[in-house]
């Protein structure tokens, strides 16, 4: 490779971009990158399928010149607004939430062939006229130019041809992989729709099919056989500004259980959502997968399984593992890239929490975005129900990750209500786990997260038993297992309460404790329902019942996109009470009206701006945060930040 001589006339045709020696000089001064090509064997700068690191680049003619102010960037023309919230950025890789003391615009773009198998700079037939003849692209696409807005009706028509899930999760995942912008208009355009496709439930499927469907790597694979060489891993991914990991060990995916390897399609799903939902640029995220092995008989023995054959590691080698990894991330990423773990087993996501909440920006979505999603849920009900949270009983069927992790926030937000301890408020919520009702007769046989649940009472067994004893106001389900919420529970709740709340938290959708139908029917269109998994609106007596989804996606990518634009240094839990409350503000009266206790997703971009903003707010009050001076305005701020999928225009 060599540099352009800048002291000679120099003409060229990089990536469709003529320099003559005033520009080329002109971008030198402007302290811009220098312009580094490929040479041919003649020693001339090779002409096609080359890439330029170039504002020129990509900057439309007509777009807002950017100067640099003291590291930061500065328009002298008024930004305008993209798709569904965020700014329009002109110069070819979005600019969200990424730090403003390096050049935002830099960017490579390939050109001819290279381009059009380039997922970040493809547009297909959007291409016009003048990029084919500047990106060598002409003859290389049908004649016809179609727009944005086109292209999405026609993904969605052929999207809508698939009977099967599966197959529209492939469709989704094969356009990704082409065509990254239109992935994610398409996803922002249609998210009711396409959230169950890209996310749960779909996913499950789609990971426990993960060896069969695999064709392109999404993530990074860090095995027991990289022990040692864990950051050479990191810098092979070619994205080097990282904000957001999410990592699994594959051990619990959602309610299948151990996936293993093929667990890889749920922080590819949910950093989708982290874009899509969150404005989180796609750049910025990083999917990785830790396969330590699989303790599940089926994929040892599925010849197209794709990780380590070999029974689960545990103990010190997990842990030397793990260890190695976070110390990784930190040397190569810094203190402020968030890390979200996600589907571990209680054991180990506990202990993992525990261990790096102190030392690393960490977040795990099972134990404290769920309990985030489904507090909010409860504050909305309470508008329903009446009373505040205090006054409530609170019984759980699982006592897991997310049970416990609900069950604490419950907890916390009652004692900053009320001012009470919290060993007291404590006592409000009672959990059932797999030998009963968790009580102190069992202390000593419980596992150290359940240990704070066991209160006085006798022992009970059986789970409709304990729900006739505590009689709890609200029932919340978060085992795993579906169809515990039988209807002799359900018409138990019904009968000491006027209006039940009953939450069947469980994904995917065949392991919720109950379906929409079945909580309506057996309360007599009395209960307030929600679940983890999206259920289709239920008529009863003549009305139809449309149930809220407890979805977790209401709350990771605005609680994320918070972090980031404050630049936290750590979580703390005030910061998942504010999205709690955050999130509840969003419902209407119209809302309410229709029994729901969660806005509709249609508006899941601006709910994220406003959850970043008040979860910034905490940041920033609890002297976490590294980005200062605080903006006045943090919801306008949020949504300034946020990733627009808008195609740029390349000259």
């Amino acid at each position: 490779m060599m540099s352009l001589n800048t002291s000679s006339f120099v003409k060229n045709s990089i990536s469709g971009v003529s320099m003559t020696q005033s520009q080329s000089l002109r971008l030198l001064s402007a302290k811009r990158p220098t312009v580094v090509a490929m040479v041919n064997g003649n020693g001339k700068p090779e002409q096609r399928n080359m890439s330029v690191s170039m504002d020129s680049a990509v900057k439309d003619v007509n777009a807002p010149v950017a100067v640099e102010v003291d590291g930061n960037e500065v328009d002298d023309k008024k930004q305008t607004t993209a798709v569904g919230g965020g700014v329009e950025d002109v110069y070819g890789e979005d600019s969200a939430t990424e730090d403003h003391f390096i050049t935002p615009w830099s960017v490579s773009v390939a050109s001819g062939y290279s381009l059009l198998r380039d997922p970040h700079h493809n547009k297909g037939l959007a291409f016009t006229e003048k990029e084919r003849d500047a990106h060598y692209l002409r003859g290389l696409l049908p004649p016809v130019v179609v727009n944005h807005d086109l292209q999405v009706k026609k993904m969605m028509h052929n999207i809508r041809q698939y009977q099967v899930p599966l197959q529209r999760y492939q469709a989704m995942m094969d356009l990704q992989e082409r065509n990254e912008r239109l992935f994610y208009k398409l996803l922002i355009e249609n998210v009711e729709e396409l959230l169950p496709i890209v996310y749960t439930p779909t996913v499950g499927e789609a990971c426990q099919k993960y060896g069969s469907i695999f064709k392109t790597p999404q993530g990074l694979f860090i095995s027991l056989k990289d022990k040692g060489k864990i950051l050479e891993i990191l810098k092979n991914w070619p994205q080097k500004k990282i904000q957001v990991i999410v990592v699994t060990d594959g051990e619990r995916i959602l309610g299948l259980g151990d996936l293993g390897c093929q667990g890889m399609g749920i922080p590819v799903g949910k950093l989708s959502l982290y874009t899509a939902l969150g404005g989180i640029r796609p750049s910025a995220c990083l999917p990785v997968t830790i396969d330590v092995g699989t303790n599940n008989e089926e994929m040892l023995n599925d010849e197209f399984y794709i990780g380590l054959r070999q029974r689960r590691a545990s103990g010190q080698e997990y842990a030397e593992l793990m260890s190695e990894f976070m110390s990784a991330v930190k040397q190569n990423y810094g203190e402020k890239v968030l890390i979200q773990f996600e589907d571990f087993a209680n054991h180990n996501a506990f202990d993992l929490l525990e261990k790096y909440s102190t030392t690393h920006l960490v977040f795990n979505d099972d134990i404290q975005g769920t309990a985030s999603v489904v507090l909010a849920g409860l504050i909305s009900a309470l508008k329903l129900v009446g009373g505040s949270l205090a006054d409530h009983k609170f019984l759980f069927l699982g006592a897991g990750e997310a049970g416990t992790g609900i069950a604490e926030l419950i907890a916390l937000e009652i004692s900053k209500q009320t001012g009470a301890p919290l060993d007291e408020t404590r006592k409000k919520v009672w959990l059932v786990d797999s030998k009963g009702l968790i009580v102190k007769s069992r202390l000593n046989s419980l596992q150290h997260f359940k240990k704070p649940w066991a209160h006085d009472h006798e022992p009970v067994s059986k789970f409709l038993d304990a729900v006739k004893s505590i009689r709890p106001t609200v029932l919340i389900g978060s085992s795993g297992a579906g169809q515990t919420f039988t209807k002799d529970v359900v018409e138990a709740m019904a009968s000491f309460n006027e209006k039940p709340i009953i939450l069947a938290l469980s994904n995917p959708t065949s392991q919720s404790e109950c379906t929409a139908e079945q909580a309506y029917t057996w309360s007599e269109g009395r209960a307030i329902f929600a679940s983890g998994s999206p259920f289709a609106p239920v008529e009863y007596n003549g009305k139809v019942y449309v149930s809220g989804q407890s979805n977790n996606a209401y709350i990771f990518p605005g609680f994320g996109l918070g972090l980031i634009i404050s630049g936290a240094i750590r979580v703390h839990d005030d910061m998942l009470l504010a999205a709690s409350e955050a999130l509840a503000e969003q419902v209407t009266q119209e809302h309410f009206d229709n029994g729901l206790i969660y806005p509709p997703f249609t508006n899941i971009r601006k709910i994220s701006a406003h959850i970043a903003a008040k979860v910034a707010a905490k940041v920033y009050e609890l002297g976490l945060a590294s980005r200062l001076p605080q903006p006045e305005n943090l919801v306008a701020y949020a949504e300034s930040c946020m990733y627009s999928p808008k195609y740029r225009n390349y000259r």
